[in-house]
């Protein structure tokens, strides 16, 4: 668990209802956030931290009004910064659980700076970031996820801008922990939630959100009854790489490449996939995984990378700990005697 050896865990057993808070949700009805925040309430007693030792930091969009609905302690800041803010807060007090919530927009354009640096830096704490590939607080402007060609209220005649990929932008960040989500699978976003709190670094869950307003049904191609069982590779750590509605489709690698093959077919076997390891420190296989998309491939969801590295956090604290051992001021007297002095006549 992060910070396991910090974190003050609670003495009696914890239930959803415990982080429920009691503000009215003032989310669109059908809002793909609904899931999230249910998720985060089922995953938060399980981690087993004390209520108090959890702290919800978000900027602003329609994601970050997260804080006033999870009955913890939480901080709502401004445009761009909750990773910042985020940083300090895990900084000043090691022994709280630091959870940002985001949004494609918040963090990918207005916080890109912020974004990649807290990724870089590996601070140990979560980003949950919703990704609904639209400006849905601001009604409806598009996002650096966005598709190119979607018509929006900035792009009547679609946009022409390259999106992001965001598995892409954290693993080339150096990040540690990249995992994905859709909002339509409550069971694995809280499965996968968990593997975050248990990662000992900076964790990034995309969670792939409708927004029923502004961007209705734009993750169909991957959640729709109709395809999804082809359309998503759910990854599980040291299992072969499977998927399809009949189970009978996997991805192995093929030179530098990842190919789709058809199990049965050409004496393809379960031997010849790729098996997932989440753990592995080079990024290589991570990132291509990351960047499959239809219509060549399935998403890849689940935990994509969890890889060890040491900890901004840990870092600054070991540097303390040394200042402290071998400075020769220990106190405040220590420090006005320390120098030249002089008396004033």
């Amino acid at each position: 668990m992060e910070e396991n050896l910090t974190v003050e865990r609670s003495r009696v057993p914890l239930s959803k209802e415990d982080f429920v808070s009691d503000q009215m949700v003032k989310w669109c009805p059908g809002c793909g956030a609904h899931a999230i925040l249910s998720s985060v309430a089922n995953v938060f007693p399980k981690i087993g931290y004390k209520k108090e030792n959890f702290m919800l930091v978000s900027g602003i969009g329609c994601s970050s009004r997260f804080p006033y609905y999870v009955n913890t302690y939480g901080f709502h800041s401004i445009h761009g910064r909750a990773n910042p803010l985020a940083t300090g807060v895990k900084l000043a007090n090691p022994h709280l659980s630091v959870w940002v919530a985001t949004g494609d927009g918040d963090s990918m354009a207005i916080g890109g700076n912020h974004f990649i640096h807290i990724i870089r830096r590996n601070v140990d704490l979560n980003i949950m970031l919703f990704n609904n590939q639209i400006y849905g607080l601001t009604k409806g402007q598009y996002s650096p996820t966005t598709a190119m060609g979607t018509i929006t209220k900035t792009s009547p005649q679609g946009t022409i801008e390259h999106p992001f990929n965001c598995g892409e932008l954290v693993l080339g960040a150096q990040g540690t922990f990249f995992a994905r989500v859709v909002d339509t699978n409550p069971k694995l976003m809280t499965e996968v939630m968990f593997e975050a709190a248990k990662h000992d670094g900076t964790s990034v869950v995309e969670i792939l959100q409708n927004c029923v307003i502004y961007a209705e049904g734009v993750h169909d191609y991957i959640t729709s009854k109709e395809v999804r069982e082809d359309a998503q590779l759910i990854l599980k750590n040291g299992e072969p790489m499977i998927f399809g509605k009949n189970k009978d489709k996997g991805i192995r690698l093929k030179g530098t490449r990842l190919e789709v093959v058809q199990l049965g077919v050409n004496s393809i076997t379960e031997d010849d996939l790729l098996v997932h390891d989440q753990y592995e420190q080079d990024p290589g296989i991570h990132l291509m995984l990351a960047k499959m998309a239809p219509p060549l491939y399935p998403v890849a969801l689940g935990v994509i990378r969890s890889a060890l590295f040491p900890t901004y956090d840990d870092m600054v604290e070991e540097q303390i700990r040394k200042a402290k051992a071998t400075s020769p001021i220990k106190c405040v007297d220590d420090l006005l005697n320390s120098g030249e002095t002089w008396v004033i006549k």
